[in-house]
């Protein structure tokens, strides 16, 4: 049967074309991955981590996996995967599908990594940012039989011997690595650099004494010290801290340096920005529960949730500001 052009077509026939056609929408949208963002997550979640176990950022992204799987009622599995700087793990998510079962746990390292090396991925464009967790400083942290009790002592140490104090971090590019640099730049010591694969590795030869000093995350080293193992000379921070205020900020011994890290979460560039949005509400939530806050001020953090905005601006800063050391100390990747 044909109609002319302007013949009503029969109401049965109409209604037989709309049903086509809003199948048809309705199977567009369930290709697109989860249009449908309360529907988030479908499956278990992988919180990828670039870095090595047992680490501050393993450490955190552990304590955060275990709240959101309680939150959003899906198991989110931590995945660890380091080399080169982290370069590896991330770009495994930056090639991941964007539909929110694959996150990035990023620290101080992703930032110094686009300084260093040639990446598979472009740190900015690559990623969806979700939200800063924490931040906090690296403590500087030495073996005993240096016989040295605070950072003045040390300096002057440094001084006396150039390249005689061997230094421990956990990889060329690490932000262990770069907060020393950062400091010889700014003190005109010279230390002896000795690169390990991960921080766990490098925290048993410095409790081992074969390195006398190490720019540690808290949670690595402060067993250690309360033990009476290590020492702490100081922190990265500007200002002493309200949870240790009798450890100096290596700040007021020179004047200027500053080095505070950042724990934060991302995800694939093309995540759905409901998914972004949940997520980054369920971690403020998260960020305000009382025994999180304790733990994260145990590791020598404060929690710092900011908007996915205000993650990226500050992904921007760290960039500059690492790419200025880099240079000066015309550090190179093999």
């Amino acid at each position: 049967m044909t109609f002319a052009m302007g013949t009503p077509m029969p109401v049965s026939a109409l209604d037989r074309r709309l049903r086509l056609a809003l199948a048809c929408v309705l199977a567009l949208l369930a290709a697109t991955p989860f249009a449908q963002s309360g529907k988030w997550p479908q499956r278990p979640v992988r919180v990828l981590v670039p870095l090595a176990p047992g680490g501050s950022v393993d450490t955190v992204a552990r304590m955060l996996a275990g709240r959101l799987t309680e939150e959003l009622g899906q198991q989110f599995i931590v995945d660890n995967r380091g080399g080169a700087g982290g370069t590896i793990g991330t770009a495994i998510v930056a090639r991941a599908e964007p539909d929110g079962h694959t996150l990035l746990m990023m620290s101080g390292a992703f930032a110094a990594s686009a300084t260093l090396y040639k990446l598979p991925y472009d740190p900015i464009k690559s990623f969806a940012p979700i939200a800063m967790i924490a931040a906090g400083p690296l403590f500087l942290t030495a073996h005993p039989s240096l016989k040295v009790t605070g950072l003045g002592q040390l300096i002057e140490a440094a001084r006396a011997k150039p390249r005689s104090i061997n230094y421990g971090s956990a990889g060329v590019g690490s932000s262990t690595h770069l907060a020393t640099e950062y400091l010889q730049q700014m003190t005109g010591i010279e230390l002896t650099h000795v690169p390990y694969k991960g921080i766990g590795a490098a925290i048993a030869n410095l409790v081992g004494g074969q390195i006398q000093l190490y720019f540690a995350p808290g949670a690595a080293v402060f067993p250690h010290i309360k033990a009476g193992r290590l020492l702490a000379l100081g922190h990265s921070g500007e200002r002493r801290l309200p949870t240790m205020p009798e450890l100096p900020a290596v700040a007021e011994a020179v004047p200027g340096f500053s080095a505070l890290f950042p724990y934060s979460m991302g995800a694939p560039a093309g995540t759905p920005q409901p998914i972004v949005s949940r997520l980054n509400a369920v971690l403020g939530r998260i960020l305000e529960q009382p025994d999180v806050v304790e733990r994260l001020r145990g590791y020598g953090l404060e929690p710092a949730h900011t908007s996915p905005q205000g993650l990226a601006e500050a992904i921007a800063r760290e960039i500059a500001m690492w790419t200025k050391v880099v240079k000066a100390g015309q550090i190179k990747v093999e």
